[in-house]
């Protein structure tokens, strides 16, 4: 019985250790006006109120997203990097970085 409890115990503690899992999402590249420029993937962390994006050992974090009105205006950040994040919906997340004019737009399956 004791055995039996310590490995519910142990399976409980490593569920809820992990950290949220990243799913493998395409994305566009393009201008900030949408003109095509490329395509890329990268691992998106969706943390609901904030997520991550990582790419070739690279990791940028959106920071608390906001939004006054949620179904008036997009949930957004701006990251450390000065990227503007941006949740388009449940499954597509974009990354804004002005000083380059270019956008990428990740959709998640």
């Amino acid at each position: 019985m004791m055995r039996l409890s310590m490995l519910i115990l142990i399976a409980m503690l490593t569920g809820c250790s992990s950290g949220p899992k990243g799913v493998e999402c395409p994305g566009e590249v393009s201008t900030i006006y949408g003109q095509p420029m490329g395509k890329t993937r990268a691992v998106i962390f969706d943390l609901v109120n904030a997520f991550t994006v990582s790419r070739d050992n690279v990791i940028v974090e959106s920071g608390p997203l906001q939004s006054l009105d949620r179904f008036k205006y997009v949930p957004s950040a701006i990251t450390r990097e000065g990227y503007y994040a941006q949740r388009l919906s449940d499954k597509q997340f974009r990354l804004i970085n002005p000083w380059q004019d270019t956008q990428i737009t990740w959709t998640c399956p």
